[in-house]
């Protein structure tokens, strides 16, 4: 049976160092749930992506998300997909020691049905 980890919000993902890539849609979402432009957005939460390929959202100096505020994300409502991804649809090798969230043996079903509930998420704000 497949292992679907139910995020406990644990912030443990939202603080090593990484690159959080952003689609325009991201951008416009993230924007608006500020209060700002797009332009102000960009300038101030933005960098180039190491492949200069686009967008990420900036660190803060130890490697953690710009967006976390102690133990919460301040913009969780409208996160970036890549954040939602994780860590079913993306991980690592070893992330089960960082991060918190409970792995649980669902049916296929279950698991495909939870998969598509997390990519949906992102894709109509």
């Amino acid at each position: 049976m497949p292992i679907f980890y139910e995020c406990q919000r644990c912030t443990a993902c939202c603080r090593w160092p990484g690159q959080v890539r952003l689609t325009d849609a991201e951008i416009t979402r993230l924007a608006a749930f500020k209060g700002m432009s797009e332009a102000d957005f960009i300038q101030q939460f933005t960098r180039l992506r190491w492949d200069r390929g686009g967008l990420a959202l900036q660190e803060k100096p130890d490697g953690g998300c710009i967006f976390l505020e102690g133990d919460d994300c301040s913009v969780q409502a409208v996160k970036p997909q890549q954040c939602r991804d994780f860590p079913n649809l993306w991980n690592f090798p070893g992330f089960q020691q960082t991060c918190k969230a409970f792995p649980r043996e669902v049916t296929e079903a279950e698991y495909q049905r939870r998969i598509a509930l997390i990519k949906s998420r992102g894709s109509h704000r």
